[in-house]
């Protein structure tokens, strides 16, 4: 048995040799000591056979193989003196700038989201929510909207249940954030300063100015002694702050049924080169206190609810609602 594994490292040898007067690059010189004196290479695998050898040829094995790795290492290293370290990998220039990487915004929709509720916060106002889903009671009754209002038709409400065949609760995408606004009046007594930010939800056709799903945000304010000059106040101090101290605005009358009296806020468009209704706004109805609870002869209140894509519109100048929408990086990136 000792003598084929010496003639087996007669033959490793004479190999080793052939090899090694090819080498002509440090990785090369590498690449040979990994096949011979790694830890998995072609001369340690013969060291594992020094526990099957007797003991009388065990010293001459373990002899031939330790002269045989120090003459396969002092081969290598003098190859290494002569062509220097291995490179590891491609050579980098430290010197070269780096590589831009393409950073996200946040979305125009939520830059203006973030700047509205700053703006009302500042005022003292916190910031409520609610679930997108909602009753019939308190997305239409507890607001008084009558039962034979038109903002409760199947063509314009997205209900989950069908309101002529469903006993009890009728469930419906709100269409609104309002019932915020009557969840909060229910578990706290005044005052209240609120404002409900969040989606909603409405049969609306896909145009430049309305879309079925959009973002919604609605203020409550009540206490003894609100008056519809605090109402025009606030809003224009919003409206100025959001929009610049030049902004044109303009209220006109209007009807809701949970505010009386009601108005709506206009802003001058440029881009559409016309008013555009920026908000609804008005003193709560008191019969909307008397429903849930308040003292109408003591407390009064104003609400108000405007569309955030409207607003983001008229701030940035965008006439098309529907660019929020299509996720195209070009339009994002302005932003």
């Amino acid at each position: 048995m000792i003598e084929a594994i010496l003639n087996e490292l007669e033959a490793l040898q004479h190999k080793f040799e052939e090899q090694i007067v090819t080498v002509n690059s440090a990785n090369a010189v590498e690449a040979l000591r990994i096949q011979y004196l790694a830890r998995k290479g072609e001369l340690p695998q013969y060291f594992k056979k020094l526990g099957e050898a007797t003991p009388e040829t065990r010293p001459q094995l373990g002899q031939k193989l330790n002269e045989l790795r120090d003459y396969f290492e002092a081969a290598l290293n003098a190859k290494k003196e002569q062509f220097g370290q291995p490179t590891r990998g491609p050579k980098v220039d430290l010197t070269l700038p780096g590589i831009p990487r393409r950073l996200g915004t946040r979305h125009p929709l939520l830059k203006t989201l973030d700047e509205i509720k700053s703006i009302f916060i500042g005022m003292g106002f916190s910031v409520e929510s609610g679930p997108l889903a909602e009753t019939d009671y308190y997305n239409f009754e507890a607001l008084n909207i009558p039962r034979n209002h038109p903002s409760r038709d199947m063509q314009d409400t997205l209900y989950l249940s069908d309101p002529a065949r469903e006993e009890g609760d009728i469930y419906l995408l709100r269409a609104h954030t309002s019932p915020v606004q009557v969840h909060t009046m229910e578990k706290q007594k005044p005052p209240i300063r609120i404002i409900a930010p969040g989606r909603v939800f409405r049969k609306d056709n896909l145009d430049a100015t309305h879309s079925p799903v959009f973002h919604q945000i609605e203020g409550l304010y009540v206490d003894e002694g609100v008056t519809m000059g605090d109402l025009k106040g606030v809003l224009l101090a919003y409206a100025r702050k959001l929009l610049g101290r030049d902004i044109k605005v303009r209220f006109r009358p209007s009807y809701f049924p949970f505010t009386e009296p009601s108005a709506e806020l206009d802003v001058w468009f440029p881009a559409k080169n016309r008013w555009m209704e920026l908000l609804g706004c008005g003193m709560v109805n008191p019969a909307v206190f008397d429903m849930l609870g308040i003292d109408s002869e003591k407390y009064t209140g104003f609400a108000f609810g405007m569309g955030i894509e409207r607003v983001a519109m008229t701030k940035y100048g965008i006439d098309d609602i529907r660019y929020f929408y299509d996720n195209d990086v070009r339009f994002l990136q302005q932003f």
